[in-house]
């Protein structure tokens, strides 16, 4: 299907997911309660695991909604040039296929001197696929560092492949662009090595800002050039700041698209920063990608890190009654109810953009024209 004909888009939705993880300690009391709200708010499920069947089946067995489908985040190391990881991948996807819409693995700096040798790979896993009814996806996610420019090319020369295809990490763009635009203005300097507490930041917060600023324009040129190609697309949806230092995990970004950044001293009359996209920019990205795909060729996942908080268990305390301490069943729920609140500004966009391809009157003109 060419990307740039569309079909009437009120007639279906993307698929919107959420991170499903045990990234609190506990037991399964805590995946049993991100069932629930999953399931109460119509989020679908990516899991984060290994290579062996066992901990997908298990994770599996806590699908929100039946007759859906997951999507699998494989380990951040698998190589697709190696002949044992591919066919790890393979292995996988023939133990699920029917019950997983796709596999995530990160993209390779090694495709940048191997590139064909990487293309080959893909194609081999592209006739595997085909070959299952029903077969899942691969997704290639944008992580590790390539140059936006030649993460494009590289996706454009295997959009050849019907099963092979491109995550998008708005998150993960976002971040690179910060750094490079940064480093132009301060050449050996790392914008993600600052902090709120940065004793310089002060004498240089309008070009912290300002480097911030240009990832939106960024993210919406990357989703402007692969949805062009016309093929179903998988998107990593999270926030972040250069200055962030809120992930468990050290990193930037895997914010709320409602998170802002504190800082000790005044900037335009506020005591805080806007993340990299926020709700208007997260709205602009929805847009973007709908604009060019009919949102059955798209799935969201909401890849936002657990925060610190705790949120009273409620109504979901019987999950709970094994626990004498029931800290961190709150802190799970906090984290799941963050990301239900922004499950709750994608349908947001979503909404908007057709209200205002309503108006515009594209819609009728589509349907008139098949």
């Amino acid at each position: 299907m060419n990307g740039k004909t569309k079909k009437n888009p009120t007639l279906s939705t993307p698929s919107i997911l959420g991170l499903f993880q045990k990234r609190i300690p506990g037991d399964d009391a805590l995946l049993e309660l991100a069932r629930l709200r999953f399931r109460e708010s119509g989020l679908g499920m990516e899991i984060h695991c290994g290579t062996g069947d066992e901990l997908v089946e298990h994770l599996l067995e806590f699908m929100p909604r039946p007759q859906t489908r997951a999507v699998v985040h494989l380990p951040h190391g698998i190589d697709l040039l190696s002949k044992e990881d591919v066919k790890q991948v393979i292995g996988l996807a023939r133990a699920f296929h029917g019950r997983v819409n796709g596999f995530v693995v990160h993209d390779q700096l090694e495709a940048i001197d191997r590139t064909e040798e990487y293309l080959a790979a893909l194609s081999g896993i592209d006739s595997e696929l085909l070959s299952l009814s029903d077969g899942p996806y691969l997704y290639i996610e944008y992580a590790c560092g390539l140059s936006p420019d030649f993460y494009i090319s590289l996706v454009k020369k295997f959009s050849n492949l019907q099963k092979v295809t491109a995550c998008i990490d708005i998150g993960h763009f976002g971040i690179m662009q910060a750094k490079d635009y940064f480093q132009k203005i301060f050449p050996g300097m790392d914008i993600c090595s600052l902090t709120p507490s940065t004793p310089v930041l002060p004498e240089i917060i309008e070009d912290v800002e300002k480097a911030t600023q240009s990832a939106l324009p960024l993210v919406l040129a990357v989703i402007q050039e692969i949805t062009g190609l016309g093929k179903p697309l998988h998107f990593h949806l999270h926030d972040g700041h250069p200055l962030s230092v809120f992930s468990p995990f050290g990193v930037s970004d895997h914010l709320s698209f409602l998170h802002e950044i504190p800082i000790p001293f005044p900037f335009n009359d506020r005591a805080s920063l806007d993340p990299m996209f926020g709700p208007y920019g997260l709205s602009k990205i929805v847009s973007q990608a709908l604009v060019a795909l009919d949102p059955d060729l798209i799935s969201f996942t909401l890849e936002i890190h657990p925060q610190e908080g705790r949120l009273p268990l409620g109504p979901y305390a019987h999950l709970f009654t094994h626990w004498q301490d029931k800290t961190n069943g709150e802190r799970m729920n906090y984290w799941l109810d963050l990301l239900i609140k922004n499950h709750f500004l994608v349908r947001e966009a979503y909404k908007n953009f057709l209200e205002i391809q309503a108006g515009s009157g594209i819609f009728d003109r589509h349907m008139h024209q098949e």
